[in-house]
């Protein structure tokens, strides 16, 4: 006789099948259609933008975390051969990889005043680090990683650290778990497109960000009873999906379909169900508290006022907890800054990196002022 749990998951593979049955017709037409404008666009754009480009070379380490579990890792030294004067670290958000820093590990492997050392890593079940339990997937624990990357990768000297998304409420994590290490070696901070509370009351529909909500649910169940139906899904709406993509990453529906295409790939390279596991700890994320920690440190804010993922106001609300810290507005720009306006991103981090070393050889800064916009290139 079949048991109960069988049935169950028979239940949601019969379900989740019927429903892709239904939505083949749609989809195929839709897809056609993107995929007319993906086509359109490359041609488009062929000649005025350039590809991925070059990357500096990397050297590819591992780092332990406190519970056990390997976190895939990368350091980059200056292009030049000198020697760094200050570690940065950067921590993407949730379901990305370290390639969020696509065009940022350039510019600053070839900075020379200073010359940074880069850390980069994958958190947790994201991109090639392993896949952690699910009671691990939260942003407290992500704050402990974050801790053990700094312990093994960077023990000694100042350290700037930049977190987009997800990757700002670690940085918050480890500022609530350790706040002498910003008094003592985190000289700055720069907050990409973050929050540092109630990100569910704006944006995304908080209902959607709750592992209570049904689809939600269904999705994390049917990922892990039907793992194979799940991809093929994927597959099948590449297109759409790609769409989708491009609508919540960048606020320019014109934007070069490769820079989609490595958002994409980001979060293709995932499993559902690994990312469902992160759902609660952002729905519940609140470290306002958090933040005087940053205080003594050099702060940069960033984001887009088009991020339909987290607004341009949770942002606000983080500048106005830290009244020294330098607000940037990217106009027109959605949750992707660092790619789709990387070159006034690259300008700002490299102005926070100097600004920083300034703080460690005591010399006065200069911050450009409270709020600067950035408009978006036509």
């Amino acid at each position: 006789m079949v048991n109960r749990q069988q049935t169950i998951w028979g239940a949601v593979g019969a379900a989740g099948a019927a429903v892709a049955g239904l939505a083949v017709g749609a989809a195929a037409r839709k897809r056609g259609r993107i995929a007319a404008d993906r086509r359109r666009l490359a041609t488009q754009l062929a000649e005025g933008v350039g590809g991925p480009g070059e990357q500096p070379p990397g050297e590819s380490v591992s780092v332990i975390a406190d519970d056990g579990l390997r976190l895939d890792c990368e350091q980059i030294a200056p292009l030049d051969g000198g020697d760094p004067k200050i570690t940065v670290v950067l921590v993407h958000g949730f379901a990305l990889d370290r390639r969020t820093w696509h065009f940022q590990r350039k510019a600053l492997a070839e900075l020379t005043e200073p010359r940074v050392h880069q850390v980069l890593y994958d958190v947790r079940s994201h991109g090639r680090s392993e896949r952690g339990p699910r009671e691990s997937c939260t942003i407290e624990q992500l704050g402990h990683d974050l801790e053990a990357v700094i312990r093994t990768l960077a023990p000694e000297g100042p350290i700037v650290l930049v977190g987009h998304s997800m990757g700002g409420m670690t940085i918050m994590a480890l500022a609530e778990q350790h706040p002498v290490l910003f008094e003592e070696r985190i000289v700055g901070v720069a907050l990409v497109s973050t929050s540092a509370g109630e990100v569910g009351s704006a944006g995304l529909p908080k209902a959607l960000l709750s592992r209570r909500n049904p689809l939600t649910r269904g999705v994390g169940l049917l990922a892990k009873a039907q793992p194979t139906l799940v991809e093929a899904g994927r597959r099948l709406l590449g297109d759409i999906i790609w769409a989708i993509t491009r609508s919540f990453a960048y606020g320019d529906n014109n934007v070069a379909p490769w820079l989609v295409d490595l958002v994409d790939t980001m979060i293709s390279a995932n499993a559902v169900d690994a990312l469902t596991d992160f759902v609660d700890t952002v729905n519940t994320h609140d470290r306002v508290a958090a933040l005087p920690a940053l205080a003594g440190c050099e702060v940069l804010v960033a984001a887009g006022d088009a991020d339909r993922v987290i607004p341009f106001s949770h942002s606000e609300r983080i500048a106005a907890e830290l009244a020294d810290a330098t607000l940037v507005r990217f106009t027109g720009v959605g949750h992707m800054p660092m790619l789709e306006q990387h070159e006034a991103m690259d300008e700002a981090l490299v102005e926070l990196v100097r600004r920083s070393v300034k703080r460690v050889d005591g010399e006065p800064t200069a911050r450009p002022g409270l709020l600067r916009r950035l408009r978006r290139q036509a």
